[in-house]
């Protein structure tokens, strides 16, 4: 912190150095192949306890939150699936299983590659590689199922008035925003709890919180940003038609991947500094 702009560098070096963005492209393809078959195994197993309508909501809430261009289509796609739920049988159900778990299987490896020198001190089991992307689709449903709950308590509300200091107050805005509060809260503890699972041996929890923080923070700011590009002077709707929607999705994806992965290596570098004496280069940065 002493050298901020030094250790920016490293940051920088280090990510282009693990291929950074060939890693984020990679985790980006197979998210994309991942999360319709996790969605509609997730709104399949919570429609046992909450009406479709409701889940539907609030899966595309969600969505828009990660691909807000185009999270009507995505969030379509998975309805359509599930309406046709009947006609998947147990090995159709053991496809989507394997397909669901590929992104988070991807970005393990992706973590190991910036989390290199920890090779040297920690192993992982391979049984526990492969629990890990199955207990987070459950922790995902989990919090859908919490928030579908916390969307349908705000809607009941949704028509109350208050008086409060003789000013008509009215919910439907405050359901509003809790609705966007609770999907934002989503992605920070999905971010942090990357930071402290995927990496071998652990993060501390400071570093994966203030990292969960950081990401969030700059994926929201991204996000708004596309939001405008993709509807004012983006030209994907022109050049690719209708491949338009997986295009822009993908994009989306990867830049949140992006920003994940150099959360990922901004710990890294840190770490590294502690168990390392680092050595200047010609142009006068240490690295």
């Amino acid at each position: 912190m002493k050298r901020p702009g030094n250790f920016s560098v490293r940051v920088l070096i280090g990510f282009k150095r693990n291929q950074g963005l060939l890693l984020a492209g990679a985790v980006a393809y197979y998210t994309l192949l991942s999360v319709i078959p996790m969605l509609a195994l997730i709104l399949v197993g919570l429609s046992h306890f909450i009406e479709d309508e409701q889940l539907y909501s609030t899966i595309l809430t969600n969505l828009k939150l990660v691909i807000p261009q185009h999270a009507e289509m995505v969030a379509g796609q998975v309805w359509g699936f599930f309406e046709r739920r009947q006609l998947v049988g147990i090995f159709g159900i053991l496809f989507m299983l394997f397909f669901s778990s590929m992104a988070f299987t991807v970005l393990e490896n992706a973590m190991a590659v910036i989390f290199s020198h920890r090779a040297r001190r920690h192993r992982r089991h391979f049984l526990i590689s492969a629990i890990i992307p199955y207990a987070y689709i459950f922790l995902m449903g989990l919090g859908l199922f919490i928030v579908t709950l916390v969307a349908g308590a705000l809607d009941a509300l949704s028509s109350k008035h208050f008086m409060v200091l003789g000013l008509d107050l009215s919910m439907q805005q405050t359901s509003r925003v809790g609705l966007y509060f609770s999907g934002t809260f989503g992605i920070f503890a999905m971010m942090t709890s990357l930071y402290l699972v995927m990496p071998v041996g652990g993060v501390p929890l400071r570093y994966a919180v203030a990292g969960g923080i950081t990401a969030t923070i700059l994926w929201e700011m991204i996000r708004h940003v596309l939001v405008w590009y993709y509807s004012t002077i983006s030209l994907v709707n022109v050049v690719y038609g209708s491949l338009a929607t997986a295009v822009v999705a993908l994009l989306s994806i990867e830049i949140a991947v992006i920003i994940l992965l150099l959360g990922a290596q901004v710990i890294s570098e840190f770490e590294r500094s502690k168990i390392e004496i680092p050595e200047a280069d010609s142009t006068g940065f240490d690295i």
